[in-house]
């Protein structure tokens, strides 16, 4: 019989004891807000010795990849943790990483990227290592940063898949704040985690073996064509993954959280901590009887196309908000993603992209239910598909949506 304990805690404590739990053998970090207190909380453990984790200190968050996709590359089971420039600075490891099939697992609280110096919440650091090849994990709460945590760890360590896996919170949002969570007693998870039996370590392989070698045009296209059938594939294995952790701790696990959305013809689609704050105010349309939901990828890479397509079925409007813009881009990666799998799908509907929450702005109650008030206006054919919002900006004659083209 498992045992829980309830308590206050903040998503940055709930991924640090998650780690603890799976105890990797290895972890190299640096400190960057507002990740800092994830490594924090895990040197304390290791000085502790409530975990048997080579705790490698380093100069440099490149540095820190780079430490574990040696270690990884060895045999280790390895974590790590970052954020925003640290990230950044990682970018050349992490296609590294997920090239060499190395099942690291990543914290990362999304954080914006300078310049301007900005340390608070938004997803361009994140959208930045979308294109790696890691796996990539969105968390809502505190509680889901833990759950995503746990399963990240035999998600990226399976047979079939032996990829990286980023689970990722809302920089401050979901990072700092103190929300009610549960804990599962460490036998049930490391039971669940189970031991770490590397399928091509350097060291602990049987027999000799490259890596990261060296491999012209049709060899390099393989290996990359390799890599996209890899992460595809996973999805079944996170799903299977996320279902089994689901019936040993009671909370529910679907790689699209569909709120509402069997006969929602007004849909929000958006990403992390937000998700909250729009559904507080789709309750309330709900409840004079209108006909909205909110679609929240829960796993964002690879992106789930049947069952965001199957989430807005009926929807006669979509609003999908990007805490992220792709400069020089049409839209924003969310909504890159969604409109390409409701094409594959042959499905369409009047649309509009909403950039919000840059730099940690705040997303009101107002600018969510002007997105539902545009929805309408879509959905009756008074507002035109296919713009751009930046929601929110303030200038200099009060507060206005900038529109773009």
């Amino acid at each position: 019989m498992t045992t829980t304990k309830l308590f206050s805690a903040t998503g940055n404590q709930m991924i640090a004891e998650a780690m603890r739990q799976a105890d990797p053998d290895v972890m190299a970090a640096y400190p960057i807000t507002p990740q800092t207190t994830i490594v924090e909380n895990y040197a304390k453990f290791v000085a502790n010795g409530a975990v048997n984790t080579e705790f490698v200190t380093v100069e440099s968050e490149h540095s820190a990849m780079s430490a574990c996709v040696g270690a990884s590359a060895a045999g280790a089971r390895v974590a790590t943790a970052t954020a925003s420039q640290g990230l950044a600075l990682m970018w050349e490891e992490l296609f590294i990483a997920a090239g060499m099939r190395l099942p690291i697992v990543m914290a990362n609280a999304n954080r914006a990227l300078s310049a301007p110096i900005n340390i608070h919440g938004d997803h361009s650091d994140v959208m930045g290592a979308r294109d790696t090849g890691w796996i990539l994990l969105f968390a809502e709460t505190a509680q889901e940063a833990y759950d995503n945590t746990v399963i990240s760890f035999p998600i990226a360590e399976d047979k079939d898949v032996q990829l990286p896996v980023m689970t990722t919170l809302d920089g401050f949002i979901t990072s700092h704040a103190m929300e009610r969570c549960v804990m599962e007693d460490d036998e049930t998870v490391r039971a669940f985690v189970g031991d770490y039996l590397p399928a091509n370590g350097l060291i602990t392989s049987p027999t000799p073996l490259g890596a990261g070698m060296f491999a012209n045009g049709d060899s390099y296209m393989k290996s990359r064509y390799m890599l996209r059938r890899a992460i595809q594939d996973s999805l079944p294995v996170i799903e299977r993954v996320g279902k089994a952790w689901a019936e040993k701790c009671g909370r529910p696990f679907d790689v699209v959280d569909a709120w509402e959305c069997d006969d929602a013809e007004l849909v929000v689609v958006v990403l992390g901590s937000a998700a909250g704050n729009v559904r507080h105010i789709a309750r309330e349309l709900r409840a004079q009887g209108k006909k909205v939901g909110v679609v929240r990828p829960r796993v964002y890479r690879p992106f789930p196309v049947k069952q965001i397509v199957e989430a807005c079925k009926n929807a006669k409007a979509i609003a999908i908000m990007d805490r992220a813009d792709s400069l020089g881009g049409q839209y924003g990666p969310l909504a890159v993603d969604v409109l390409g799998a409701l094409a594959s799908a042959g499905k369409s509907a009047p649309f509009h992209n909403y950039i919000y929450g840059l730099g940690g702005n705040d997303l009101t109650n107002d600018l969510v239910n002007k997105i539902f008030n545009d929805l309408e206006k879509l959905a009756d054919g008074s507002l035109g598909t296919g713009g751009v919002s930046y929601l929110g900006m303030q200038e200099a004659e009060g507060a206005q949506n900038i529109w773009l083209g």
